[in-house]
């Protein structure tokens, strides 16, 4: 397993750094968490218009044939930015379609997902400590035969403007992946500001039609790629808080000497960096296993953790030596604890992300 990037995926992460730093500089952002929508459509289209959306989409469908691998080398310039804008959602929902959906659902969400025509999203949390992977919200058939879906997703990112989501619910046989419109008939759905500024949605479902896009392992093979894609993310965003505070530390002097010489300051520092490598050595594992449809074993815990529980203290740190500046909201590192804190509480804690990994562990027929 060779951890070195390809020449197409430091492409990759060249053009999204360019693009991320050119266009969602502080003031962009703070001028996006203050409109209604709370999303940079300036952005997107650049994103859309470099063939960034759509990257690990099936060429025939308009995206850019790679795979899971770079769209988390998109994902971590995403996070070093805190850009506003809901890529991992839309490119995981449409990869979903993309995966299991029939050839008129790929034909209607996947092509103009990749042109970045088109939002989607995904529904996985729900209330209280529930596995993401064994979903409470219900999927039957009605009397004409037509899939309906009764229950509630918490925390829906982007419902507010997405085209579909991507809902994952009980079946009788089983569990399975749904197409629901969150403005359709028997969806009700609440908008809330997160952490993080940006909006999410609880859905309530009351026997709405939705589309079937897959049953059996669906449901396992998304929430797998989204706790990965939200590690990327979490990579970049403790990548991004430690380089501010270099600059900033560089840049303070005390008692005649810049901050970054003093030897506390250098142990924070060196924490952060102990964490972060932790956390870029496990998420570069489990997507390259996710990637290449290998048997990913622990890996996709045990990157979540890190990412969950090493993501944290990255972002804490980085804002406690900045010292006051670190809590005035006009200054940027700010924005980078509260996308930690988001991150870390998205599909679950890090004392669930342990429970599930013991689970894992004892089960003898599962790689470590």
């Amino acid at each position: 397993m060779d951890f070195a990037f390809t020449e197409e995926q430091t492409a990759i992460r060249d053009l999204a750094a360019d693009i991320f730093t050119g266009t969602s500089g502080p003031e962009r952002i703070k001028a996006v968490e203050a409109s209604a929508e709370r999303i940079d459509r300036d952005l997107w289209r650049e994103l859309a218009r470099a063939g960034l959306v759509g990257i690990a989409l099936p060429a025939e469908s308009g995206g850019g044939g790679m795979g899971f691998t770079e769209l988390c080398v998109l994902l971590e310039q995403q996070g070093r930015s805190v850009a506003p804008v809901p890529l991992w959602e839309t490119a995981l929902a449409a990869a979903a379609v993309a995966e299991f959906g029939t050839p008129d659902q790929q034909r209607e969400y996947v092509a103009p997902a990749a042109a970045g025509e088109l939002f989607l999203t995904v529904g996985l949390e729900e209330f209280g400590p529930a596995d993401p992977v064994v979903p409470e919200t219900s999927a039957h058939r009605s009397g004409t035969g037509t899939w309906v879906l009764t229950g509630a997703k918490a925390v829906v990112p982007a419902a507010h403007i997405a085209g579909r989501v991507v809902v994952s619910a009980a079946t009788p046989t089983g569990t399975g992946l749904f197409l629901a419109d969150p403005a359709g008939a028997g969806v009700h759905a609440e908008n809330n500001e997160t952490t993080t500024r940006a909006l999410a949605a609880t859905l309530a479902f009351d026997n709405a039609p939705v589309e079937l896009l897959a049953e059996g392992d669906s449901v396992q093979w998304l929430v797998s790629r989204a706790e990965i894609a939200l590690a990327a993310v979490q990579t970049g965003v403790g990548a991004g808080a430690v380089q501010h505070a270099v600059n900033y530390l560089n840049e303070r002097r005390q008692f005649g000497r810049p901050l970054s010489t003093f030897q506390a300051v250098g142990h924070q520092l060196a924490d952060c960096y102990i964490d972060l490598e932790a956390m870029r050595v496990t998420l570069w594992q489990a997507a390259w296993l996710l990637g290449n449809d290998e048997d990913p074993g622990t890996a996709v815990p045990v990157a979540k953790w890190w990412a969950t529980d090493g993501g944290q203290r990255v972002v804490h740190r980085a804002q406690h030596v900045h010292g006051g500046i670190g809590v005035d909201i006009d200054y940027p590192v700010h924005r980078y604890l509260l996308w930690g804190k988001q991150i870390a509480a998205t599909l679950g804690s890090a004392s669930a992300d342990l429970a599930r990994l013991g689970d894992l562990l004892a089960r003898p027929e599962v790689a470590v």
